[in-house]
Order: structure tokens, then C-alpha cells, then sequence
């Protein structure tokens, strides 16, 4: 019984070892953030943690049956009574971790799609917008473009008003000018005409002076021979 004493003591060591090493691997778990795969890695741990532990309390249980003293036996055989009730607490513990760590990267899961979600519409709605704020730009162009071109088609009717105006300034003036030729023409005959007519007065006072006096001088010699 003493020499077995020192595997019996190993062994507990070794129980205890791998029990608290699977619930800090089960706390692991609870707070793995993700993803699958390393909750994955971290079960695949615990699983050989697990079948170690399993082997440690089937190596105690059976030296607990291979003991000498029938005291020794049932204190060994309710230690391993212990261990196995601890083990399947770790089991549950294990079980209940896996689903609360696979419901927390679920949500996770629906949270990024959710976003990615939101994120698409955003862009869809950034783009509608986009489009919608070119539509309007292309359309106050064409309407700037409409109205450079009305623009630009009463500044030519401006430029032929002014062109017909321009011309009809310079008929007008041309007209005037031979207006004014035709009047300095018409004042030159005009002077003439009344320098003609002062020498024409001139004349017929002259020769109306020399019938009356061709009259007199012919009633003087009839009237007055004698004079």
C-alpha cells in the first residue's frame, strides 16, 4: 500500500491539473470572439484535456479496486465519485460555454450582415443620390446652355438690328448728302436767278427811262417847235 501510494498521489495531481485546465479552457471558450474556426481549436483542446482527465480517474478507480484495505478502497472509489461528478459539471459547463460562444459569433454574424446590409443600402442610396445630384446638374447645364444659345440668338438679332440700323444711317446720310447738293445747287440757281432778275429790272428801267424819254423829246419838237 505505501508503494502505492506515490502513483495514487501522482494521479491526483494530475486530476486536478486537467480540471482546472478545462475550466480555463471552458472560460476560453465563453469568451472567444469569433471565429468558428478558433472555437473549433479551442474544442478540439479541451477534448484531449477531457480524454486525459477521463484516463486519470479510470487509472485512480482501478487502483482504488486493487486496494488491500476495504477503507482505502471506499475512500478512493468516492474521490473518484467526485471526479467523475466534477468532470460532468465540466461537461455541462463545456456544453452550456459552446452555446452561448456560438450564439454570441451568431448575432456577431447577423450584426456584420446587418451592417454590410446597412453599409450597401448606404452606398445604394449614396449612389441614387449621386445620380440624382448629377441629373440635376446635367439639367441646370442644359438649362444654362438653353439660355446661352437664347443668348447668343438675340445677340445676333442685336447685331443685325444694329447692322440695319447702321445702314439705313448711312442711306439716310447718303440721302443727305445729296439733299444737301440738290439745296446748294438750287440756292446757287436761286442766287442767280435773283442776280438775273436784278439785271433784268436794271434793263427794262433803263429802256422804259429811254421810251419815255424818246416820248418826251417827240411831244417837245411836235408841241414846242419853236423851243
Amino acid at each position: 500500500a505505501k508503494m502505492a501510494a506515490v502513483p495514487v498521489r501522482v494521479c491526483h495531481q494530475e486530476i486536478v491539473k486537467f480540471d482546472l485546465e478545462i475550466k480555463a479552457a471552458v472560460q476560453d471558450i465563453r469568451d472567444c470572439p469569433g471565429p468558428l474556426s478558433a472555437l473549433t481549436e479551442l474544442n478540439n483542446a479541451v477534448k484531449e484535456k477531457f480524454r486525459h482527465l477521463r484516463g486519470c480517474i479510470q487509472e485512480l478507480e482501478q487502483m482504488a479496486k486493487e486496494q488491500d484495505k476495504e477503507s482505502e478502497k471506499q475512500a478512493l472509489l468516492r474521490e473518484v465519485e467526485s471526479h467523475k461528478k466534477q468532470m460532468l459539471s465540466n461537461q455541462a459547463a463545456w456544453r452550456k460555454a459552446n452555446l452561448a460562444c456560438k450564439i454570441a459569433i451568431d448575432n456577431s454574424e447577423k450584426d456584420q450582415l446587418l451592417q454590410g446590409r446597412e453599409s450597401l443600402r448606404q452606398r445604394k442610396t449614396t449612389k441614387e443620390s449621386l445620380a440624382e445630384s448629377a441629373s440635376n446638374i446635367t439639367e441646370s447645364l442644359m438649362g444654362i446652355s438653353r439660355m446661352m444659345s437664347q443668348q447668343v440668338q438675340q445677340s445676333e438679332e442685336t447685331v443685325q438690328t444694329l447692322a440695319n440700323s447702321s445702314r439705313t444711317i448711312l442711306e439716310a446720310n447718303e440721302e443727305f448728302k445729296s439733299m444737301s447738293g440738290t439745296i446748294q445747287l438750287g440756292r446757287k440757281l436761286i442766287t442767280k436767278y435773283n442776280r438775273r432778275e436784278l439785271t433784268d429790272k436794271l434793263l427794262i428801267f433803263l429802256a422804259l427811262a429811254l421810251f419815255l424819254a424818246t416820248v418826251l423829246y417827240i411831244l417837245k419838237k411836235r408841241l414846242f417847235p419853236f423851243l
